[in-house]
């Protein structure tokens, strides 16, 4: 019996079974995540583009104000990870930045990613060292990782004002890359008068401005982040672009033909959701439209894997969760909305549509 046993084993096992290569790669991936952050903190990519020539270890090391001996392993690190190029030069190696790296981690860059980096790693890899407390109790871990309690939602994540900066260049980051696709996934010119519920930084009102040049927009959104939008992000130069003050959950909101939601839905629970849009409805004129930007994941939970683990993010910070669009389709029809469609944008973040009847 164990022979026959032993037998099948060894029939049925794969060579390349014998080395779990994808698990391996798992269990290290946080070693990826922190040698990007640390690199990003220490400003590595910043010494090299500002250099306008490759540098060796020793150089870069005096201008980050870090050993030689951790600046030439984190420099390897960075090589292996096609962040960094390396050549030889008389027998010494020099290093520069690879293009993705001067384009997306450098904080100069247009399209830096530098910001939203910081909060991935100061804020939400802190979260994540709770991910186990989370799904055990249902819950986001801010009391745990920060000491604050997660009763009022955004008075955790907005616990500081520098905290809230953060957020807000996250969010400034991502909408740099990926807000022209959202807001032009459908056509939206013919709504002149958006309002953007919880615009933030301004960075998605700035792609409807620039992708329909006959609109205007109101980012409506707590006061606190009204002020600090208009103090670092949004200026005097954005004349199309205005703010109304107040909590979308509790105040009346400006009437408008067109109302965006952009990752608003996913920090929220059903019924939240529904209580949310159903006031939207209300405010929205006739055939006016509400458009909701989210990561959708595939109606049959296979993917994208990225919307997969950021709905375990939902549940590590918020009281939200990734959804279908099926999902979402069912929470506008909930508040009234019909004609529902979505679009995907090939890239994070998709589209859904709902109408208000004329």
């Amino acid at each position: 019996m164990a022979e026959s046993l032993e037998k099948g084993r060894s029939e049925g096992t794969p060579a390349a079974d014998a080395y779990p290569r994808k698990i391996l790669e798992y269990m290290e991936g946080f070693l990826i995540s922190k040698t990007v952050f640390t690199s990003c903190e220490l400003g590595l990519f910043d010494v090299l583009l500002g250099a306008e020539r490759p540098l060796s270890a020793e150089e870069i090391s005096h201008a980050v104000g870090a050993s030689q001996d951790g600046t030439q392993r984190l420099l390897a690190a960075c090589t292996g990870l096609q962040l960094l190029n390396a050549h030889t030069d008389d027998g010494q190696v020099l290093y520069s930045n690879t293009e993705q790296a001067s384009v997306y981690l450098t904080r100069s860059s247009p399209l830096s990613l530098y910001q939203s980096i910081q909060y991935s790693s100061r804020t939400i890899y802190l979260c994540w060292h709770y991910l186990t407390d989370a799904i055990r109790e249902g819950r986001n871990q801010y009391e745990k990782a920060f000491g604050v309690s997660s009763k009022d939602l955004f008075q955790a994540l907005y616990r500081s004002d520098e905290e809230m900066v953060k957020f807000m260049q996250l969010m400034n980051s991502i909408w740099n890359i990926c807000g022209k696709d959202v807001v032009t996934a459908f056509d939206l010119s013919p709504f002149k008068v958006i309002c953007d519920l919880g615009g933030c930084s301004g960075a998605l009102a700035k792609q409807c401005t620039s992708a329909y040049p006959e609109c205007t927009v109101t980012i409506f959104d707590l006061p606190k982040v009204v002020r600090t939008s208009r103090e670092h992000f949004v200026t005097e130069a954005d004349q199309r672009i205005s703010f109304h003050q107040g909590d979308f959950f509790k105040d009346p909101l400006p009437e408008a033909d067109l109302y965006i939601l952009a990752r608003i839905l996913h920090d929220w629970p059903d019924e939240r959701c529904i209580e949310l849009l159903s006031r939207v409805y209300k405010a929205c004129r006739p055939g006016g439209v509400v458009l909701l930007v989210e990561a959708l994941l595939h109606e049959d939970g296979s993917g994208p894997l990225t919307a997969q683990l950021y709905s375990l993010n939902m549940l590590v910070q918020t009281e939200g969760r990734e959804r279908t669009a099926a999902q979402y389709a069912a929470l506008l029809a909930a508040a009234g909305f019909t004609n529902i469609q979505h679009r995907l944008t090939g890239k994070i973040y998709d589209a859904v549509l709902g109408h208000k009847e004329t």
